[in-house]
């Protein structure tokens, strides 16, 4: 059948007649369907809610259903839509959640409220959205929680007056009219304390009784280093000497190879090599046995004193250099490899490395005199501390990690909280991770 698109619709009825029908139905029963579905729009549009309605079991009714808004557009206004169902089945099962408290639950953790919803489907986060929570920054305080007052505190650069014992006691070395101290280091368990004087002795003391005094150098001491029971002593006069306390002599090996004072000595964490800085501008590298050193590092161009091994990584070792220099150098002693440099714009006075994290801490002098925590091997600063107004030359780090105290010419010792809390792997497993036995040179 062929319809002209500018003819007016037709009656159903009437065009009924015109189709060709099967001799099974006849022309009064279709026109009879199509007065019921007639009556049954104008039943729908004027229904009375008090008539009863009846639907077949597999046919739902229709009565609520206004057929003459069917071909009506939804208003734009209207606010009901595919997520009013979902927001209020959220309401019943979680809540009600204002908009103030949804906004503070994700600035603090950084998640969606419902990211970790029990009735989630997959056990994969949404995409995103991460399952693991953001780690926040760590808030260093900018400000030393507590300053101490120590009169006679020399302000020289190449002595080493501060150390932090592992049973939490500190020794500050002073000036006085009698003696000079040059250098204090507390031996690994802190039982023991040895002291670099003006004239070149070496004292090892047990808590305040000294035991014994050892000979050996010409000038003053200003460095000191333990081993074991090997404590180094490094001096103005170009040596470093070998001392094992349970032996009578008072030295066992001397080591040279510095043209200048030695003015910064450390042992690594496993106890295989020792690291040594000077006033000429080098930093030398020893093993147990040598008695000339291993490996030279000549870039440099002021004094070496800052000099720090790392806890977590065989053969990274940190120098810093003085006032000329002003950089922080790394190098892998395994492979003798420089490998980075970073311009600290100050003199590099002291280096330490934290044992619970992988960062260091840097203390400065000219210009700025400041205090640095780096993030290693990015070295993004963390952390920026001031309040010394001298050169900070002095640095050590508590028992547990967390605190340094840092000393300068000021006549001050401050204390900071700057690393993190120890993790459950203590230090003497992870030097035991990185070492296959220690010995001692005899």
């Amino acid at each position: 059948m062929e319809v002209d698109e500018e003819d007016p619709p037709k009656n159903l009825s009437s065009s009924s007649s015109q189709l060709n029908l099967p001799p099974s139905m006849n022309r009064p029963t279709v026109s009879l369907e199509t007065q019921r579905i007639n009556r049954l729009i104008d039943s729908n549009r004027y229904h009375s809610p008090s008539k009863p309605i009846y639907s077949d079991r597999f046919i739902p009714s229709r009565s609520g259903s206004n057929f003459a808004l069917f071909g009506l557009e939804p208003s734009p206004n209207k606010e009901d839509g595919p997520g009013s169902y979902a927001g209020m089945l959220r309401t019943v099962m979680f809540g009600p959640d204002t908009p103030e408290k949804r906004c503070r639950h994700w600035t603090e953790t950084q998640q969606p409220v419902n990211s970790f919803s029990p009735f989630s489907g997959s056990d994969e986060a949404s995409p995103g959205v991460s399952r693991s929570p953001v780690k926040s920054a760590r808030n260093i305080l900018k400000s030393a929680y507590k300053v101490l007052d120590r009169p006679a505190l020399q302000d020289d650069f190449y002595l080493n007056l501060v150390d932090w014992s592992a049973q939490n006691v500190l020794a500050v070395g002073l000036a006085n009219s009698f003696i000079c101290v040059c250098s204090v280091s507390w031996a690994l368990r802190g039982t023991h304390l040895a002291i670099g004087t003006s004239s070149g002795t070496v004292e090892i003391w047990d808590a305040l009784q000294r035991i014994r005094t050892m000979e050996g150098h010409r000038l003053r001491v200003g460095a000191l280093a333990w081993s074991s029971s090997v404590l180094s002593s490094g001096s103005r006069d170009k040596s470093i000497l070998q001392r094992d306390i349970r032996c009578q002599e008072d030295h066992v090996s001397k080591l040279t190879g510095h043209k200048s004072e030695v003015c910064g000595i450390k042992w690594s964490y496993d106890n295989r090599e020792l690291a040594s800085g000077g006033n000429d501008n080098k930093l030398l590298v020893w093993n147990q046995h040598s008695t000339q050193p291993v490996l030279r590092y000549c870039e440099h161009t002021a004094a070496v004193k800052a000099i720090a091994w790392s806890p977590h990584l065989h053969g990274l070792l940190a120098s810093g250099g003085g006032t000329a220099d002003r950089c922080i150098r790394f190098w892998n002693t395994t492979t003798n490899t420089s490998l980075s440099c970073v311009d600290t714009s100050s003199q590099v006075c002291n280096l330490a490395w934290s044992k619970n994290v992988n960062e260091l801490v840097s203390t400065h002098g000219y210009s700025q005199n400041q205090i640095i925590v780096w993030k290693y091997p990015t070295m993004t600063k963390l952390a920026t501390l001031t309040g010394h107004t001298f050169r900070v030359l002095y640095l050590a780090v508590s028992p547990d990690g967390q605190t340094i105290v840092t000393g300068a010419g000021d006549e001050t010792l401050r204390f900071w909280n700057v690393f993190p809390s120890p993790k459950s792997q203590s230090r003497e497993s992870k030097i035991g991770a990185l070492s296959f036995g220690r010995t001692t040179i005899r």
